[in-house]
């Protein structure tokens, strides 16, 4: 999880702090052509190339045009995909951000090739490859193991609810993905994209450079095109990090949006699953096959009336014109540079038509720090004890206890760089009952919610909340762990309130992200509004994999 005292877990996994390249100027473009040349400011030396790719930030729609016209089948684009995890993920660039492939995949293309062939497709997700992160069940050939070897072996008795959707969908399952183990909640000293299953997952942008936790490998895995689209899991940051550090459009839906039923917790009232991709539009139809009211998670039972199945409806590229945006000053100031790429977006913004309320703070900052970690303890202890119960009487490990005794006995492959204080200190707490633990939600979710954004939207009647994801991605240190600089995810996550992170800029060759956040159910303006910056800055760019910045 994070920073050094208890501020410190509750942004880690997350990924809060990133230590920045120090005084590169911000770019973004094409609406700053003269700052075009600042992409390239820092002097980098290349690994060996990386072969063209016919697939190379190929979206949702192109896929689906390409298999309609039949240039592409289902199981063309897995092989294809395949192809491309072995040569750069498994070999070459080695940025191992896949920890096991289904070995279904081509036979469950083939028959969603029949179908569309005999019936036509289900959807827009029909026959498109997806990579999921490996705390999310399948009841398949695939284990479920966060990362850690203690659930080697583990294989769930039946899919999460996101693995349904997604098959009821007529997604591939190709695989799952790396991730910063047990979701970065082992350890506050941790180096987030590290676990002991899967090992150290590599930033495509400068490999060197870190990910950022927890949902490290779907954030360089889709980056680096070895994937259509993927799945992250976020409790505080593990959507909106990586996909700020990878150049991806992330969004962290309202906490009930989409089922947790299935998914390895930490935090029953932050936990949530949702889209990671390249574009905004392909994270917008990816969102609306994972939604829906699910008996096995009593908190979608809020989403009735509130979700929808098509999210592409609100991709409007003049979203906007006439919309008031508030500026959390609060999470600025940690880096020049990213303030510089900041103030370029917001001048963006009012290019485009919208009226930026500077500043909007949200006043309850920083009260609600050391209370999101306590209630992580509680909850950890009793989630993930419900959770490994329900793997049944084969499963390898069926208490945090046992994980801990785990580990200790396996210190030189589990524990090399860095231990398990946080699930010591969460073993030791009692049962949710607590008044510690009740007090606390009461506390966060007062702070965070009714004082903290909805005060602040409506005291300056807003549509959205802006602030920096966070700086470029630090250089990964295994020795030290993580070096982080600062971010704006612990708002809306305590909040449980939506958040959606879509690329400004890049420093020094390293993608920057901007997060625009608001009131529950708000997924619709979200992806209005962040839709609009994208197709205004089209900032994104392809990883170019160089090795490290600032040598040769």
């Amino acid at each position: 999880m994070s920073r050094k005292d208890t501020r410190t877990a509750a942004n880690r996994r997350l990924f809060l702090k990133t230590a920045l390249c120090g005084g590169a100027a911000a770019t973004l473009t094409p609406l700053y052509p003269a700052l075009g040349a600042a992409r390239e400011i820092a002097p980098a030396v290349p690994v060996s190339g990386v072969r063209a790719f016919e697939l190379e930030e190929a979206t949702i729609a192109d896929l689906q045009d390409g298999m309609k016209s039949g240039k592409f089948t289902a199981r063309a684009l897995v092989e294809q995909y395949s192809a491309r995890i072995d040569e750069i993920d498994k070999h070459g660039h080695a940025i191992n951000a896949i920890i096991e492939r289904n070995p279904d995949a081509l036979s469950i293309a083939e028959g969603l090739d029949q179908e569309r062939k005999v019936k036509g497709p289900r959807g827009p997700m029909h026959g498109i490859p997806v990579l999921i992160k490996d705390n999310i069940d399948t009841a398949d050939k695939m284990m479920t193991t966060a990362g850690s070897l203690a659930l080697v072996g583990s294989k769930p008795m039946q899919d999460s609810y996101v693995a349904q959707k997604l098959r009821s969908a007529g997604a591939v399952i190709l695989g799952k993905t790396n991730l910063s183990e047990w979701a970065n909640i082992r350890s506050g000293h941790s180096t987030s994209g590290w676990s002991g299953r899967g090992g150290l997952t590599r930033n495509p942008y400068v490999l060197d450079r870190n990910p950022c936790g927890s949902s490290s490998g779907t954030g360089a895995g889709i980056s680096a095109n070895l994937c259509a689209v993927g799945i992250g899991t976020e409790t505080d940051g593990s959507i909106v990090c990586p996909s700020s550090s990878n150049g991806l459009a992330g969004i962290k839906p309202t906490v009930g949006l989409v089922s947790r039923n299935g998914i390895i917790p930490i935090s029953h009232t932050q936990d949530g699953a949702g889209p990671m991709c390249r574009t905004m539009r392909d994270a917008a139809t990816l969102l609306g096959a994972l939604t829906g009211v699910d008996p096995g998670d009593s908190a979608t039972a809020a989403s009735a009336g509130k979700s929808y199945t098509d999210y592409t409806q609100f991709c409007d590229p003049n979203g906007l014109k006439g919309a008031r945006i508030g500026v959390a000053r609060k999470y600025f100031g940690f880096s020049d540079a990213v303030d510089a790429l900041m103030e370029q977006a917001l001048d963006v913004m009012k290019r485009q038509g919208a009226t930026v309320v500077d500043p909007a703070e949200i006043e309850t900052l920083g009260k609600f720090d050391e209370s999101e970690l306590l209630i992580f303890m509680y909850e950890l202890k009793a989630d993930l004890n419900a959770y490994l119960a329900r793997l049944g009487p084969n499963a390898p490990v069926r208490t945090l206890k046992d994980i801990i005794d785990f580990n200790e006995h396996n210190r030189e492959k589990e524990m090399p760089y860095f231990g398990q204080d946080l699930f010591i200190k969460a073993e030791a707490k009692g049962p949710l009952t607590e008044k510690a633990y009740l007090d606390a939600i009461e506390k966060n979710h007062r702070l965070a919610r009714t004082e903290g954004i909805d005060a602040t939207m409506d005291k300056f009647h807003l549509d959205a909340i802006v602030a920096p994801t966070g700086g470029p991605a630090w250089i990964t240190d295994l020795v030290n762990g993580d070096h982080f600089a600062g971010g704006s995810s612990n708002a809306a996550a305590v909040a449980g309130y939506p958040n959606i992170n879509v690329t400004a800029g890049f420093i020094s060759g390293l993608p920057v992200g901007i997060s625009f956040f608001g009131r529950a159910w708000s997924e619709p303006t979200l992806i209005r509004l962040a839709f609009a910056f994208e197709q205004a800055t089209k900032a994104r760019q392809a990883p170019r994999f160089l090795s490290t910045i600032g040598a040769g």
